[in-house]
């Protein structure tokens, strides 16, 4: 169980398919809320070279990722188009002392995150999959078929539904950003509008 002791800090957890724009808007927010002290945000674990992928994450290899989740170093951990992503332990004391914490989540674990840390604030980044397929072709890492599939599963997931906030990212960057920072600073407000 997340140790949240009744604090105002949440654990801001921003999903949305690859290609959306988590990376960019995640840069873009921790940039503008750098001297502010609103929030830490957490690197990622993965099974992927370091520099791959355009997200600043902690690179493991398929042993060192198994060695760190047989000794409890990862609060939340799953696996996704064949890499294993985690998050450190170092988020439980960053949100016991009353810090807000920014993720880089999966919607397929959103719910044990949410049983883990029921004060979650789930974040859906939110594009169109014209937009989408625009974003995969340019990065060129996959190849046609593979983009399809995708598509087909941020299609499947978007007719789902999340509960949460939902930020369209089919705009500006700047716009999309001010949103998620609106969102980080006062993410514990149900109030709060999102666009």
């Amino acid at each position: 169980m997340g140790r949240e002791n009744g604090s105002e800090a949440r654990l801001i957890y921003v999903m949305g398919a690859s290609g959306s724009g988590k990376d960019t808007l995640m840069s873009y927010a921790r940039q503008r809320l750098a001297d502010t002290g609103a929030a830490c945000f957490a690197h990622r674990y993965i099974t992927r070279e370091a520099g791959a992928g355009g997200e600043n994450h902690v690179a493991l290899s398929e042993v060192e990722f198994a060695a760190r989740l047989a000794r409890g170093m990862f609060a939340m951990h799953w696996e996704s188009h064949g890499l294993r992503y985690a998050i450190g332990i170092e988020i439980d004391a960053w949100l016991a002392g009353d810090i807000s914490v920014v993720v880089n989540g999966s919607r397929g674990y959103l719910e044990q995150a949410r049983a883990r840390y029921p004060r979650l604030v789930p974040v859906s980044i939110e594009v169109s999959t014209e937009t989408l397929r625009e974003r995969l072709l340019a990065r060129g890492r996959e190849t046609p078929v593979a983009i399809e599939q995708r598509l087909a599963r941020h299609a499947a997931l978007r007719t789902e539904g999340l509960a949460g906030h939902r930020i369209d990212n089919d705009g500006t960057i700047e716009d999309a950003g001010e949103a998620l920072v609106r969102l980080i600073r006062e993410g514990h407000r149900e109030v709060l509008p999102c666009a």
